[in-house]
């Protein structure tokens, strides 16, 4: 499968947030994610690549990490993180 152009239109760029809320990714249309955690706004932040369901993140520090997307949901890391509306 191609690599998938960031757009406004991405299904998948928005705010992901684990059950808790702790966890929160914001999934810019730039390209860039936003990692929050429990009270600490911008605790990670890096660029983020989707091929078909799969996300490749790098965080700023080199970092790397990925997740898949299976019915709405993000499993990253074993977290499982569900679009915020």
């Amino acid at each position: 499968m191609e690599n998938t152009v960031i757009k406004n239109e991405h299904p998948y760029v928005g705010m992901w947030v684990t059950e808790d809320g702790y966890i929160r990714h914001e999934l810019l249309p730039n390209g860039r994610y936003d990692e929050a955690r429990g009270k600490r706004k911008s605790a990670y932040q890096g660029s983020y690549r989707i091929t078909g369901d799969h996300i490749d993140y790098v965080d700023d520090t080199g970092f790397t990490a990925d997740g898949d997307f299976i019915d709405d949901v993000l499993y990253h890391a074993g977290m499982v993180l569900r679009r915020e509306h």
